[in-house]
C-alpha cells in the first residue's frame, strides 16, 4: 500500500512538473520566426541514416561500435547527391551509460556531417519496432526480415513506469542543452511515430508479440512530455514530432495526438508512403497551419512512393524531404514490411527502400541521377 501511494505521488509531482515547464520555459516559435527561419534554410533534402554497418540506434552509438569510417564514406555518398540534411536517430540507453562518450560521439558525428554540408535532424526517442532494447553487442540481422533489429527508446520497460521518466527528462534536457545553440543542427524531433503500436511485427498480429498492450496512449504522453523537457532546455534550433496517420484536414477532425503535433511543433514534420495523388493532398491538408514543411519520411517503391514521384511536388510546394533508407546494409531495408509475415530468401525483385549498395553503386543509376537534377548537382 505504502508503495503504492508513493509510486503515485511521483507520478503526480512528474506531471505537475511538466505542466510547469510548458508555462515557464521557452514557448513555441510564432510562425513568423518558423517561416523567416525555414527562409533561411536551402530547400532540405536527404535520408533517415544508419550506416551500413549498424542494425540499430544503439550499434550505431555505443563506443565499441560507433563507425566514423563508414559514417563519413557514406556522408560523402550524400554530398555528391546534393543532400543537405539527414534523419538521424539517439538512444536514451546510450546516455544512461556514458553520457559524456555518447555526446563526444555526436560531437564526432556532428564535425562529420559538417565536413559533408549536411545539417542533421536528430530524433531523440522512437516507438518503433523492438520494445525490448538491450546495450551491448547486438544480435546479426535476420535474413530477409526488415528492421530485425531496429529498436525502440524508451524501451516498453522504461515507456510503463512513469517513476522512471524523470530520467528520461534528464536525458532530454542534457542532450538538447549540450548542444542547443549547436548552428550544425538543423532542428529536434521529439518522438518518432509516438502512438505507433507495431502491430504487425511485435503487437497483436505480429510473431513476437512483446509490445505494451496501452502503447499509443504511453507513446502520446511521451511526446506530450518530451516537448515540454526540450523546451526546458531552450534550445535556438525548432523542435518537431510529425504525424504519420489519420484525417489531417481540419483540427477537428484529428485524434488528440496529432492535434497537439501540429498545434506545438516549430516546423511542422510529417511521414508520406503514398502515392503521388496522396502525398500532394498531404501537402495541402497542413499547408493550412501556416508553418514550413517538412517531410521525414516517404519513398517506398513497391508502395508506389519514389522520387520521380514526390520530389518534384515538394520541390513545387518547398517542403524538406527525407526518404527512409540510404545504403543498404544491417537494416534490411530493402525488403518489404510484410516481411515480417513472409520469408524472403534472396533480394526482392523491387528495393523497398535504400539508395545505394554497400560499396557505393546505386541501386539505380536513373534515380541517383534524377535527385542530383532535383537538387541541382552538377
Amino acid at each position: 500500500m505504502k508503495n503504492r501511494i508513493q509510486f503515485k505521488l511521483k507520478t503526480a509531482i512528474l506531471v505537475l512538473l511538466t505542466v510547469l515547464s510548458l508555462q515557464t520555459t521557452a514557448q513555441q516559435w510564432t510562425p513568423k520566426q518558423a517561416n523567416d527561419w525555414y527562409k533561411s534554410q536551402p530547400w532540405l533534402v536527404g535520408s533517415n541514416f544508419m550506416p551500413a554497418s549498424a542494425i540499430n540506434q544503439l550499434e550505431m552509438w555505443q563506443a565499441e561500435s560507433f563507425d566514423p569510417k563508414t559514417i563519413d564514406k557514406e556522408l560523402g555518398y550524400a554530398e555528391k547527391l546534393g543532400m543537405n540534411t539527414m534523419r538521424v536517430f539517439l538512444h536514451d540507453m546510450v546516455w544512461r551509460q556514458d553520457a559524456k562518450g555518447f555526446k563526444n560521439r555526436i560531437d564526432q558525428f556532428l564535425a562529420l556531417c559538417a565536413k559533408h554540408n549536411i545539417k542533421p535532424m536528430l530524433v531523440l526517442f522512437d516507438s518503433c519496432w523492438d520494445p525490448q532494447p538491450k546495450l551491448g553487442k547486438q544480435h546479426a540481422p535476420v535474413m530477409g526480415r526488415h528492421n530485425s533489429g531496429w529498436v525502440q527508446g524508451p524501451g516498453a520497460a522504461i515507456l510503463s513506469d512513469k517513476s522512471k521518466w524523470e530520467g528520461l527528462r534528464s536525458y532530454v534536457k542534457d542532450i538538447v542543452g549540450s548542444f542547443r545553440a549547436d548552428k550544425r543542427i538543423l532542428a529536434w524531433d521529439i518522438v518518432n511515430e509516438p502512438d505507433n503500436d507495431n502491430a504487425n511485427s511485435y503487437g497483436r498480429n505480429g510473431k513476437i508479440k512483446t509490445e505494451l498492450p496501452n502503447k499509443a496512449q504511453l507513446g502520446t504522453e511521451l511526446v506530450k512530455a518530451g516537448f515540454g523537457w526540450a523546451r526546458e532546455a531552450k534550445p535556438t534550433q525548432p523542435i518537431t514530432s510529425g504525424p504519420w496517420k489519420g484525417d489531417w484536414s481540419s483540427l477537428e477532425k484529428m485524434d488528440d495526438m496529432n492535434r497537439f503535433l501540429v498545434q506545438n511543433s516549430d516546423v511542422i514534420t510529417f511521414h508520406n508512403y503514398g502515392k503521388p495523388d496522396d502525398f500532394k493532398k498531404r501537402v495541402a491538408d497542413l499547408k493550412k497551419f501556416g508553418r514550413p514543411l517538412i517531410c521525414t519520411e516517404y519513398m517506398a517503391r513497391p508502395a508506389g512512393s519514389t522520387f520521380e514521384g514526390s520530389l518534384p511536388i515538394a520541390k513545387a510546394e518547398n517542403v524538406g524531404m527525407m526518404n527512409w533508407g540510404f545504403v543498404s546494409g544491417k537494416s534490411n531495408t530493402i525488403y518489404p514490411w510484410d516481411s515480417w509475415q513472409k520469408q524472403y530468401t534472396a533480394e526482392p525483385p523491387v528495393w523497398f527502400h535504400d539508395i545505394f549498395r554497400e560499396n557505393g553503386q546505386p541501386y539505380i543509376p536513373a534515380e541517383t541521377a534524377f535527385i542530383k537534377k532535383m537538387t541541382g548537382k552538377k
